[in-house]
């Protein structure tokens, strides 16, 4: 299997195109991030994944699992928040919590509006745009995910498995990991064969995603010290045509 990153491979929309996948580490999607606005903020802006609810969706009656969500539309190079929606999956790609609307917690204005959040969507539009260029509007949800760990209670990243989202593009940004081991990303083909895995382990590494092209799935995480929290922060982002 694959770990080759931009660094020693071609450009990231040029590695995204051919691959379906590319796993950018941190010491170069921070810098790619700074290129399209500001960071100054980022402290506050993962702080506030200690601000998560919890996901009461859960089909294995986990609680491991906090989240707050929302919604925008991507056109004419504006990024224009939405009424907050539920979210939903199909059975077809989710077959473990697809079929309903999901409300969740909606995404605090602060840090919607912060500048770390305004500077990772437009990275999301300049890049996704790029690489589709006849699409004029985008669907645009994101997610703030944390993942909790307790001794004997894995917590699943991916509970439903390998899977596609049904969108067009996938961008998982690692916020922060606090004691915690695993967490492993795989990347299958549609044909199920094995194409790369890495491990998300410092803020701002990043995995980015061709939904119809690949599935992928995170392996569990559990923690190193069964006495002190742990926890997997990642914002998700997923860019669907309109």
């Amino acid at each position: 299997m694959s770990n080759r990153s931009p660094e020693d491979g071609p450009a990231l929309p040029t590695a995204l195109a051919r691959d379906g996948f590319a796993f950018v580490p941190a010491g170069r999607m921070r810098p790619l991030l700074a290129e399209v606005g500001r960071l100054a903020d980022w402290d506050r802006f993962a702080d506030s994944w200690d601000d998560l609810a919890v996901d009461t969706y859960m089909a294995d009656g986990g609680r491991y699992r906090r989240r707050r969500h929302a919604v925008y539309r991507v056109s004419d190079g504006a990024i224009i928040r939405q009424a907050h929606q539920p979210h939903y999956q199909s059975l077809d790609y989710n077959p473990l919590h697809g079929g309903i609307e999901r409300w969740f917690e909606p995404v605090k204005p602060e840090i919607a509006e912060a500048e770390s959040m305004t500077t990772i969507l437009d990275f999301c539009r300049r890049l996704f745009g790029g690489l589709a260029p006849d699409v004029t509007a985008w669907h645009v949800e994101l997610h703030q995910f944390r993942i909790e760990a307790r001794i004997g209670v894995a917590g699943h990243p991916t509970p439903e498995g390998m899977h596609r989202d049904g969108v067009d593009y996938v961008l998982v940004l690692l916020v922060r990991r606090r004691n915690i081991k695993s967490g492993t990303t795989t990347i299958h083909g549609l044909d199920r064969v094995p194409l790369g895995s890495f491990t998300l382990t410092d803020p701002f590494d990043a995995a980015l995603v061709h939904d119809a092209r690949v599935y992928h799935g995170v392996t569990p995480v559990e923690p190193l010290d069964p006495a002190a929290p742990a926890h997997r922060d990642v914002l998700v982002v997923t860019f669907r045509r309109a």
